[in-house]
């Protein structure tokens, strides 16, 4: 029972998808960060749903990416995008580590957040529409890459503050043991990815590669973790490995 409670709280939290009430206990919030790629399996699967409707009734690849676009967003209902708005007024800001915390804290967009929120959905949509073959496996993990690594950062990274969302999640948290189920989960993707296709394992690295980076952007720009950055990785993370998957079906064309 407390699994399926586990997994409630996972998508009534990282989702606007509606759930059953449940009673939000410290026994069934402790593991649900493990339960966080659940929410990225079903974005992917409904991608993928989209992709074949496009397909079998012959609708224009514009249609395509632009559900490919926007399934995300109605899934999570934008947290994850409203981090990334965050953070991008905090980097754009230039200021101190402790400057930049207070700048995630308020609640007002600003013109940085807008300008690389445009360009963003332009970048999504326009990589989705222009994808040579659409890769549903490796798409479908990609989701659930991201969501395995972003919530292993808040299991692991140090945190800039006492407070927020990463803070509840993180002091909820069997850390020890979430970490490693989110590290041992975030492996078997990458690994399922790389067997599936070597576009995969491009998409895999790029998301690697961008969790390095983020955590030296973490601790060296904020002085630690919070619930706004993680939700930048994951939309910068998704974004680079769909560029990569773009990039690698081209550069294959023209061999």
């Amino acid at each position: 029972m407390w699994i399926f409670e586990t997994a409630a709280a996972a998508f009534s939290m990282f989702s606007a998808l509606p759930m059953p009430r449940i009673r939000w206990t410290q026994k069934n919030m402790r593991y649900m960060l493990c339960a966080f790629p659940l929410v990225g399996a079903v974005i992917g699967g409904l991608c993928w749903l989209w992709y074949l409707v496009v397909t079998w009734l012959s609708l224009p690849s514009l249609l395509m990416g632009a559900g490919a676009c926007l399934i995300p967003i109605a899934v999570t209902g934008g947290i994850h995008l409203d981090g990334y708005c965050d953070t991008c007024d905090a980097l754009a800001s230039h200021g101190s580590p402790e400057r930049r915390q207070e700048i995630l804290k308020d609640s007002h967009m600003g013109a940085f957040a807008a300008i690389r929120l445009g360009c963003w959905l332009l970048a999504d949509f326009a990589l989705w529409t222009a994808l040579p073959v659409f890769r549903g496996g490796v798409v479908l993990l990609g989701f659930c890459l991201s969501r395995s690594l972003s919530g292993l950062s808040v299991a692991s990274f140090p945190l800039a503050r006492d407070s927020g969302l990463a803070h509840t999640f993180a002091a909820t948290a069997d850390q020890k043991r979430v970490r490693i189920i989110l590290l041992v989960l975030a492996l078997v993707l990458t690994a399922a990815m790389v067997v599936l296709t070597w576009e995969g394992a491009v998409m895999a690295a790029a998301a690697w590669l961008m969790y390095i980076w983020y955590y030296f952007t973490a601790k060296r720009k904020f002085g630690g973790l919070s619930g706004d950055l993680a939700g930048w990785f994951l939309q910068k993370a998704e974004l680079w490995m769909l560029l990569v998957l773009c990039l690698t079906q081209y550069l294959r064309g023209l061999g």
